[in-house]
């Protein structure tokens, strides 16, 4: 097992825990080089940043772009190694938060179609902080107003796909979310990639979308991918010059996938992407 993590998330968006406690959590469980990747927000970082060099933990500034690709494709594209206070950075990602509450009442909507009452109030108060409400708080309500057993059987029907709850949005444009992290001096990460409804012509096509927009690397190692996925994109990476990422994707305890601070290890071929990363606290 690796000691590295370079995506999970903090109740800055839609984590359960604060940015300080999900590295401690890390920490506990060995991780030597962490990166928080908030959805859409960087507000998390300086908190998180300060108690990983406490501990002396290597840290690396994230986040997490919702983008919209090939007009129907919601994506999500890591930065590794921004500074979180460039200009271009900060405005764009204050563009996508600000659909956030809109798309969430039209959820709400959705949900009280099939007469599940109150979901936008019940969501709006598991969610720390108002902009980044989301799929994860709406998840959480389902659970606690006894819909459903658990957040992973939430997705199973309700909120994805054309279920109750699913509501379309635009999200940033993949040359923009690209663009912003390379302004802030970030390399751009194609999110688990197993995650996506693409076979093998879309991949490829949106590979070298993200490359001609200046994407440097691909999450191989990720919570939500198979050991068939982690082989299979280790050869993508390998085949189309790109570097290799792990990350857990944690979000809360309890709500499945891989705990935070451990990953796979990379198979050989892989080029790290961490190779490319100065962290800002020594291990």
């Amino acid at each position: 097992m690796a000691t590295i993590d370079l995506h999970f998330h903090s109740n800055a968006s839609d984590g359960g825990l604060a940015p300080g406690a999900v590295i401690a959590r890390a920490h506990e469980r060995g991780a030597t080089l962490v990166a928080l990747t908030d959805h859409d927000c960087t507000a998390g970082l300086a908190e998180a940043a300060a108690t990983a060099a406490s501990l002396g933990v290597g840290f690396v500034p994230g986040v997490e772009i919702s983008v919209t690709w090939n007009q129907r494709h919601t994506l999500h594209i890591v930065g590794l190694g921004i500074d979180p206070a460039h200009p271009a950075l900060m405005a764009g990602l204050k563009s996508i938060r600000d659909g956030r509450i809109e798309r969430a009442r039209a959820m709400s909507a959705s949900l009280e179609a099939v007469g599940i009452r109150g979901a936008f109030e019940g969501a709006m108060a598991l969610c720390d902080n108002p902009e980044m409400i989301g799929r994860t708080h709406f998840a959480r309500f389902l659970v606690q107003a006894g819909h459903v057993r658990d957040v992973k059987a939430v997705f199973r029907k309700y909120l994805t796909g054309n279920k109750p709850g699913y509501v379309p949005h635009q999200w940033a444009g993949l040359a923009e979310a690209v663009g912003w992290i390379r302004a802030a001096g970030g390399i751009a990460v194609i999110a688990h990639p197993g995650r996506y409804d693409m076979g093998r012509t879309l991949i490829e096509r949106l590979i070298f979308d993200f490359k001609d927009a200046g994407g440097e690397a691909i999450e191989v190692v990720s919570g939500s991918h198979s050991l068939d996925d982690m082989h299979r994109f280790a050869l993508i990476a390998d085949r189309y010059g790109l570097l290799a990422s792990a990350g857990s994707d944690f979000h809360a305890p309890g709500e499945g996938g891989r705990d935070v601070g451990s990953t796979t290890d990379l198979p050989p071929v892989c080029v790290p992407v961490w190779t490319r990363l100065q962290p800002l606290a020594a291990a």
